[in-house]
């Protein structure tokens, strides 16, 4: 095993983000700065164990990093749901997790030797970064979501970030906005995830009619006929923020919140989300002290995850 050793320069991590489509790690510092970054994509439709072993490449790629025995400690960012009492995760985009013990296998793991190992959900890691070191700073209650192949988010209360005793919450993807709506992976109906992911947009504008010009049919070729005025394209944009714009009012209605930050593959569609999104929300944040909230695209890209699962180490 071996034993951590931290410098003058201040403490090292080792985070690693495990989402639906790739599987990242790297080195962050005491600054919130990535110093040494690996990049797998993720073998979600494979059994679990090849899911794990992807996770362990990753591990293997960072400890073969000049300045792995500088790492104190290592934060893991997982797709949720996540149960932090036991340290497991259960990816809905990920079948071959449930109830997965991510936690102790990663601490298991010869490179991480006697290190501590903090598991969070992906939204909670995301919310962590962006309050540390992006479009949360300063915030005392915010609300961050990522809207991506799936739909994450975390909430920062009373200046913290607050996963909650199980580690959820703030998972806005898995609330209903659509009472009759279709059914969700998760076991319910009608969740804000499969109205407004990166995988619902294109599935919506498929069924309406739209195709794209090359062989990309992803949220992204929809977002780019979407900015040259194509109607249909736009329309699931439009509906996207719709279902986001009524889970975010709710949430905001909740717990009061003044801040909202965006970020995932989605928010790159830019203004054909955030435009439809502001006209959404004067409709569903109707309440006084939820009007005008303050909305934000987040500032830390796909290293959020990373960014904040070192965060949480710290």
């Amino acid at each position: 095993m071996t034993t951590p050793s931290p410098t003058a320069a201040g403490p090292l991590f080792a985070a690693v983000d495990v989402g639906g489509t790739k599987i990242a790690g790297a080195l962050v510092d005491s600054a919130g700065t990535l110093t040494h970054r690996v990049q797998l994509p993720t073998p979600a439709r494979e059994p679990g164990a090849e899911v794990l072993a992807a996770v362990h490449r990753v591990l293997e790629r960072l400890a073969a990093a000049p300045r792995w025995g500088e790492v104190t400690a290592v934060g893991i960012g997982s797709a949720g749901p996540v149960d932090l009492a036991r340290g497991t995760v259960s990816p809905v985009n990920i079948p071959g997790w449930r109830e997965f013990p991510l936690g102790a296998e990663v601490a298991a793991h010869p490179a991480v030797g006697t290190r501590r190992v903090t598991l969070a959900g992906d939204g909670v890691a995301m919310a962590a970064a962006e309050h540390w070191r992006g479009a949360a700073r300063g915030a005392d209650n915010a609300l961050c979501l990522v809207v991506s192949t799936g739909v994450g988010a975390g909430l920062v209360l009373d200046g913290a970030v607050r996963p909650g005793p199980s580690g959820n919450a703030g998972h806005l993807g898995h609330i209903t906005v659509d009472l009759d709506g279709e059914p969700c992976p998760c076991g319910s109906r009608g969740c804000l995830e499969g109205l407004a992911s990166g995988t619902a947009i294109a599935r919506r504008a498929l069924a309406g009619g739209w195709r794209p010009a090359g062989a990309d049919r992803s949220a992204r070729a929809v977002a780019e006929d979407a900015r040259a005025g194509h109607p249909v394209a736009l329309a699931a944009f439009d509906r996207a923020a719709q279902a986001l714009a009524a889970g975010i009012a709710a949430t905001a209605a909740l717990v009061d919140l003044r801040r909202v930050v965006i970020g995932g593959g989605v928010a790159t569609a830019g203004p054909v989300l955030f435009e439809p999104l502001a006209r959404q929300l004067e409709r569903y944040a109707a309440l006084s002290y939820v009007r005008g909230l303050e909305v934000r695209r987040a500032e830390l890209g796909t290293d959020a995850g990373l960014i904040g699962a070192a965060a949480l180490c710290r």
